[in-house]
């Protein structure tokens, strides 16, 4: 493909966009609003051409102004900028094991509102799991006045291009219609498909915008995502690595001992029946027994820390990215699961003496792959502000 030279038009719907990415990264970061002069300064854009910016996105919705602040000297009051709430906005959903849910996210990165309904989804029926889905989404619809899009997370290998789950196996699901069973069971999604992806790449979508916003200087890192099933995704500065299918970081299916995958050593329900406990007890009963000390809790933590620790320095020693992030049940396990995990990383990573390893708690917050996915249909706005602008 020939390569092409930036046009002005091209060039000033660039800087359209950079431009309201860096109002929303401060209210992200909950720092002051910025002026129009902190703009210029943070982007090296003009002053002149940061106002002409900010006046046409404030125009068109896409921005709003605060009232003036108290000058420090003489001069005009700075007015602050601000992205306006509950205006453009995403619904993230997502089916996993035991639960499933929906929200929506605005432009502002508020939660408008949210559904999730906790249930036991193994060896669940496609068809009426997907229809729950749809109706909760009509539930929380109109909480977005514009809707930009939809996203679905899904925990197994998501073909993007049909719409079709091809392999859930913790669901028992195999080559199931998504897209067309949610269109028939929701308006709303019939009317925005939703963008399919597996869970663990939602998350870390999350999980890259908050680290962004926490002014984490670590933009790379492998994240993985505990549950029953365990997810992970790889990120590559700032940029999600799905390979070629989309179906890359199911380490979850990774042998990790004795003919054993991590998901039978390192998963929730394996977790809980080596504490001693029932699957069905969750993760609050092995959380409590743990912090009483009870032997067989952390024992069984620590060698799942170990396994988890192995299955990831395989990852690690292929793909060369030394900050790992521990997401979902094993964030609240971190406690427990870190060390082993560090210890089998600083003896199984080659690199490990010249590029230590670095194992973090996800910022992401609580089901993140939901704001994964509405973060990432709200790109569509950041990459284009231009096509979003309402009209006069």
């Amino acid at each position: 493909m020939r390569a092409t030279a930036a046009r002005q038009g091209s060039l000033r719907e660039h800087n359209l966009g950079l431009v309201l990415r860096t109002v929303l990264d401060v209210r992200a970061a909950h720092e002051p609003p910025p002026s129009r002069a902190d703009v210029a300064a943070a982007t090296g854009l003009a002053k002149a051409t940061v106002s002409a910016l900010v006046d046409r996105l404030v125009a068109g919705g896409l921005l709003a102004e605060l009232a003036p602040a108290a000058p420090l000297r003489a001069g005009r009051p700075a007015v602050p900028l601000t992205a306006p709430t509950a205006t453009l906005a995403a619904i993230g959903t997502e089916i996993n094991v035991d639960y499933l849910g929906v929200r929506v996210v605005d432009l502002a990165g508020t939660v408008l509102d949210e559904r999730i309904a906790r249930t036991d989804l193994r060896g669940s029926d496609p068809a009426a799991t997907l229809a729950v889905l749809g109706s909760l989404v009509e539930e929380v619809a109109g909480t977005a006045p514009s809707l930009v899009g939809t996203a679905l997370a899904l925990p197994g290998l998501v073909d993007r291009s049909s719409g079709v789950l091809r392999l859930a196996p913790n669901l028992g699901w195999r080559d199931v219609d998504v897209t067309r069973a949610l269109s028939e069971a929701s308006p709303t999604l019939a009317a925005h498909p939703p963008m399919l992806a597996n869970e663990a790449d939602l998350a870390a979508r999350a999980e890259s915008a908050a680290r962004h916003v926490a002014g984490q200087d670590r933009p790379s890192f492998l994240y993985v995502s505990g549950e029953i099933g365990i997810g992970s995704a790889l990120v590559l500065d700032g940029e999600l690595f799905g390979g070629r299918h989309g179906w890359a970081g199911e380490v979850g299916h990774t042998v990790v001992a004795d003919g054993r995958t991590l998901e039978q050593v390192a998963g929730q329900d394996a977790m809980l029946r080596a504490a001693g406990l029932e699957p069905g007890a969750g993760l609050d009963a092995l959380v409590a027994a743990a912090e009483r000390g009870r032997a067989s809790a952390t024992g069984a933590l620590e060698v799942a820390g170990s396994a988890l620790g192995l299955a990831l320095a395989n990852v690690v020693n292929v793909v060369d990215v030394s900050d790992l992030v521990l997401g979902g049940t094993y964030a609240r396990l971190a406690r427990w699961l870190r060390e082993p995990v560090l210890a089998a990383l600083r003896s199984h990573v080659l690199a490990a003496p010249w590029a230590e390893p670095h194992v973090d708690v996800a910022l992401a917050g609580e089901l993140p792959a939901m704001t994964g996915g509405a973060l990432a249909q709200l790109g569509r706005v950041l990459a284009d502000p231009a096509d979003w602008l309402s009209e006069p």
